[in-house]
């Protein structure tokens, strides 16, 4: 792992037991998953690029518009599916026929599953392993930009 992703990994990790608080990015206090993106973002990256306007837990389902993998490719860096790569996003389809609207770290590889840290609604911030089941629901993986100057 090289230091940078076990930057990003370590910054994470710092969020587990914020509570799930929809549309929030509060380290202690709560967030999302995109609240939890955000949050390490700040402090890994820069100034966030952009605000999310406000969304509801449902959003883009009705419309099938893939409204936060567009802002992911508009923001972060498109890589190869690769469940080694500590520190990078993966972007997440919960379900066959639904837009992709879930987002993690990948934080530990290894012996056994790989595993997550991700904001699940009812749970807050955890780190879980990223089982096959949780594996085939990765659509897509992204990594940071460099650090804003």
């Amino acid at each position: 792992m090289t230091q940078r992703q076990a930057y990003i990994v370590g910054v994470a990790r710092r969020w587990i037991g914020t509570p799930y608080r929809h549309q929030a990015s509060a380290l202690g206090r709560g967030c999302d998953c995109l609240g939890l993106v955000r949050g390490v973002w700040r402090e890994a990256v820069g100034d966030e690029p952009e605000h999310p306007p406000s969304y509801t837990p449902d959003w883009s389902e009705a419309s099938g518009d893939e409204r936060l993998w567009r802002a992911a490719m508009r923001n972060l860096v498109k890589v190869e599916i690769d469940f080694e790569c500590q520190g990078n996003i993966v972007l997440f389809r919960m379900a066959q026929g639904y837009v992709a609207k879930h987002l993690g770290f990948l934080a530990q590889s290894g012996a056994g599953y790989p595993t997550i840290i991700h904001a699940y609604s009812g749970r807050g911030v955890v780190e879980t392993p990223l089982t096959q089941a949780w594996q085939r629901k990765v659509v897509a993986q992204f990594k940071f930009p460099k650090r804003s100057a």
